[in-house]
């Protein structure tokens, strides 16, 4: 299959993520079929695709009309009459084994056996769930909320999934303006979500004791991590820190986690930004250099997040 054949994209599901994936395909040319048992969920996903439509084209991000890339979205509550011309086909149903296990019962059934069969999950291993008679097509295309606006898709093959259909779920996703996140293989909630759940392990227990408030906790999330991360991210904060110091301090409490990755790179000399390498090389620019373009970006971030006043609870 070559990318330009694709053309035919079917949704199974249009909650939350799903009437907006389905909103995304059709932004960039593609027809859609947004596909869900229940109608009043398919009308009630058609006025969120406007009403997000309506969104970014107040903030000059379409490029036709409104009217053109809603003509290009259809609903319906048969699968079968839609999975037949299907090139690709995304389930983003809930989050529950049994229910996926139909959905593709179904898609295998009823779909091409060269149709793309996507999942939407990112905590169920669909590798295992899926019955399909082809698992080299089946592969895993995580989106994050609100999907029409954020920019990344992580994508996890199974260990059939063919090299053919990685390499056409990276293109597909440039085509839909996105940043495709390939790991190299399932694990469970990928990237972002894992972090996220061991936030939220510590989140849970500082409120539970009594030790923070909500409002506390995302005050100092928004006003130190929501300026820090997006200039630094996580692993190249540790350059800044520095690794021999991150090293002394898993020797001082006696963790049982110790990582030699930083080991390794201490027992080189990487030592982060003050050595000039570390996970990150910075070429031959000085400390100094590279303190000052972070602590510019910072400012910068800073500012413009006190501008919109994002400390604020929504």
């Amino acid at each position: 299959m070559e990318i330009n054949t694709i053309r035919n994209v079917v949704v199974v599901g249009a909650g939350t993520m799903g009437h907006a994936i389905a909103q995304v395909y059709a932004q960039h040319g593609f027809d859609v079929f947004l596909i869900d048992l229940d109608q009043k969920m398919l009308d009630h996903a058609i006025i969120m695709i406007k009403s997000n439509l309506g969104l970014l084209l107040e903030h000059n991000k379409l490029r036709e009309e409104m009217i053109s890339i809603l003509n290009r979205i259809h609903i319906s509550t048969n699968i079968e009459g839609s999975a037949s011309n299907a090139d690709l086909a995304i389930e983003v149903v809930n989050e529950v084994p049994e229910i996926k296990r139909r959905v593709f019962k179904q898609l295998d059934k009823f779909c091409a056996q060269d149709t793309i069969l996507v999942s939407n999950t990112s905590g169920l291993n669909i590798f295992e769930i899926a019955d399909v008679s082809y698992p080299q097509r089946l592969i895993i295309h995580h989106w994050f909320c609100p999907a029409y606006i954020m920019p990344s898709v992580e994508i996890a093959p199974g260990p059939s999934t063919s090299s053919e259909v990685i390499n056409l779920s990276v293109q597909l996703m440039k085509i839909l303006g996105k940043k495709p996140i390939v790991l190299n293989e399932f694990i469970d909630n990928f990237i972002v979500n894992r972090i996220q759940r061991v936030i939220m392990v510590q989140v849970w227990e500082m409120i539970q004791k009594g030790w923070a408030t909500p409002e506390q906790i995302d005050y100092a999330v928004k006003t130190v991590l929501g300026v820090r991360l997006p200039v630094q991210g996580i692993v190249q904060s540790q350059d800044f820190t520095g690794l021999d110091l991150i090293l002394d301090k898993q020797k001082e409490f006696r963790t049982n986690k110790r990582y030699p990755q930083i080991q390794e790179l201490v027992e080189q000399g990487n030592l982060g930004v003050k050595s000039g390498k570390g996970f990150y090389n910075y070429g031959d620019r000085t400390e100094l250099e590279v303190l000052r373009k972070r602590d510019e970006l910072c400012l910068k971030m800073l500012d413009y997040l006190e501008q919109l006043r994002l400390f604020e609870p929504l």
